[in-house]
């Protein structure tokens, strides 16, 4: 039984992270008392066929920058160069979050582009190492798809960019009414492409019930989409699981008074 003293106790959450990325976080929504539904709207998988990917690794020596997008990029980017005998002494190494720096300094990457404060592609792009890249190869670890801003940006600073696929993204099918049977008390999402994967699962009924939730999500991006999709009830909360678990006791603090 749950202790009712514990900060979340009572609230149902629903976690939209993929698998893999949400298991550390819902350890720490359980031990403050909340129970959570897991309801992945991405799943990442390898590539089903790796040729490219690693004849762009064969070629590392020849770029000076090395971008890493996500802590999936690091993961699946990471465990073939690695094969492949590892990341060039002479490339510098950049990446976008928190999550993504830890997993690189794991993997033995030290001095690291990254930003300090905001993590997104545009505070990366702000970055004082970011703007003479002038005839400068850089080679971009994502998804099989994804924003273009990045590679855009620096191409028009003069560098020479090509993007590597490293995983591959999927969309689960979900039973929603049953989710929405269970009552839940919160919906939080982590990226624009998850929230519109939901979106595309709802009938008229269930758009209502899902839109009503409190919506917490991690970027003002994907506040943006959320709000021209119909979403109202919108709650901003800094990035990675600090600052989301912060974000819901102090809603479920405030819900209390």
């Amino acid at each position: 039984m749950t202790d009712s003293r514990l900060p979340l106790a009572g609230l149902q959450i629903v976690i939209t992270r993929p698998r893999k990325q949400a298991e550390a976080l819902i350890q720490e929504i359980s031990r403050l008392g909340g129970t959570c539904i897991h309801l992945p709207l991405l799943e990442i998988l390898p590539l089903s066929d790796r040729t490219k990917l690693q004849a762009s690794i064969s070629r590392l020596h020849e770029y000076q920058l090395a971008i890493f997008i996500s802590p999936n990029a690091v993961r699946y980017g990471m465990e073939a160069i690695l094969a492949a005998g590892g990341l060039p002494a002479s490339i510098q190494v950049a990446t976008i979050g928190p999550g993504s720096a830890r997993a690189l300094q794991e993997h033995g990457v030290k001095n690291l582009i990254t930003p300090q404060h905001q993590f997104d592609s545009e505070a990366l792009l702000a970055l004082p190492e970011l703007q003479n890249v002038n005839l400068k190869h850089v080679i971009i670890f994502r998804g099989e798809s994804g924003r273009e801003l990045l590679g855009d940006t620096l191409k028009s600073r003069g560098a020479i960019v090509d993007y590597v696929a490293c995983y591959q993204r999927i969309k689960p099918a979900h039973d929603i009414p049953g989710l929405l049977a269970a009552k839940p008390d919160i919906l939080s999402i982590s990226s624009s492409e998850a929230l519109q994967n939901l979106y595309g699962m709802l009938n008229q009924d269930c758009k209502e019930g899902m839109m009503t939730l409190p919506l917490f999500v991690s970027h003002a991006r994907i506040a943006s989409t959320a709000q021209q999709l119909g979403w109202h009830n919108i709650i901003a909360t800094t990035d990675g699981d600090k600052g989301l678990v912060s974000a819901l006791i102090g809603w479920a603090a405030q819900r209390a008074r």
